[in-house]
């Protein structure tokens, strides 16, 4: 058997066929996991739709912002720097127009309002963070740079002919525009397009690098040892604001190793040391077990069993924009 999207030396994470978590357990779930969790578990029921808000952002800002759109989708607008995170539009988060989780939010930012979109920070394939129809749309419309993991570019490549991307191995830094700068850093996850090619693209979040601030974008992960966590702080620094995913969680036997949950997200925002955090990955697609607002109950109960001010830990509804202020 070949890597369908990546060839290169085997590495502490990948060993020529497949990537992986060193010093994590396994990701992987059997079919037989599979079946236990769809039919002996009880999922919680979402709303069919929750009313929300719509952001009109401004076309270039001085200072550091982050637009809520949903989901992993953020906007970052940092020094004249506009910049997404896993921008997803359309209605499921699915291989399938007719099946697959159905957004109960509507996009925080309508598309046609974007302002001029600079760079993609894509943190791996699941459906759920790569939709190919909103990357379409966004290079026909911004040609932005897409930054994203090795064999990613792989998948791109097929679907959009001519994309501007940039693929990188964990701690690698790419240029993106405007003296910014975005290392790729490890998460523990895993991924795939489809049947046969589990973990042979990478996942990773990012620590972006602006005029503006740093901002660290946890893409998807699980807690582990914390280790990843500790080690971005060591050698790259403590971000002004960390993006961190709060929801899609349970039933834990089945996600701890691949997301966390409300309580190991505080312990990321220690861990990389971030004088802000903004709860994502939450309230938009039913992935999981989990009541719709049980991750900003548990998040606010977290936060004050370790003392923490609720204000620095904010779970972002869809249209919220934060003003980071500049650090003293």
């Amino acid at each position: 058997m070949a890597n369908r999207y990546y060839r290169g030396p085997s590495s502490d994470h990948f060993d020529g066929l497949r990537f992986f978590n060193p010093g994590h357990p396994n990701t992987d779930r059997s079919l037989g996991d599979l079946l236990r969790w769809r039919f002996k578990e009880k999922a919680a029921r979402w709303p069919d739709s929750v009313a929300g808000k719509q952001a009109v952002p401004e076309e270039r800002v001085a200072g550091l912002r982050i637009t809520a759109v949903g989901h992993a989708s953020v906007l970052i607008q940092a020094g004249s720097l506009n910049v997404l995170t896993d921008p997803v539009w359309s209605e499921r988060a699915s291989p399938l127009r007719f099946a697959g989780p159905r957004r109960v939010t509507a996009p925080g930012i309508a598309f046609e309002d974007l302002p001029p979109i600079d760079a993609v920070l894509l943190s791996h394939n699941h459906y759920d963070h790569l939709d190919m129809a909103t990357l379409s749309r966004l290079h026909k419309a911004h040609e932005p740079l897409i930054v994203t993991p090795l064999g990613n570019d792989t998948i791109l490549r097929r679907a959009i002919p001519g994309a501007h991307i940039a693929t990188g191995d964990w701690w690698d830094s790419v240029t993106i525009s405007g003296g910014a700068r975005a290392t790729l850093v490890p998460a523990y996850h895993w991924s795939a397009r489809g049947l046969g090619d589990r973990r042979m693209a990478l996942w990773c979040g990012f620590m972006c690098h602006t005029v503006a601030g740093v901002v660290y974008f946890a893409g998807d992960t699980g807690y582990g040892s914390g280790n990843n966590f500790r080690e971005i702080r060591r050698r790259i620094g403590a971000p002004d604001i960390a993006l961190i995913p709060i929801g899609a969680y349970a039933p834990r036997w089945f996600m701890c190793d691949q997301h966390v949950n409300p309580q190991e997200a505080v312990r990321i925002m220690e861990g990389v040391e971030a004088r802000q955090s903004v709860g994502i990955h939450w309230g938009t697609f039913q992935l999981t077990d989990e009541a719709r607002e049980e991750p900003v109950a548990l998040l606010r109960e977290a936060l004050r069993l370790r003392n923490l001010d609720q204000r620095r830990f904010i779970p972002a509804e869809p249209g919220d924009v934060i003003d980071i202020a500049p650090a003293q």
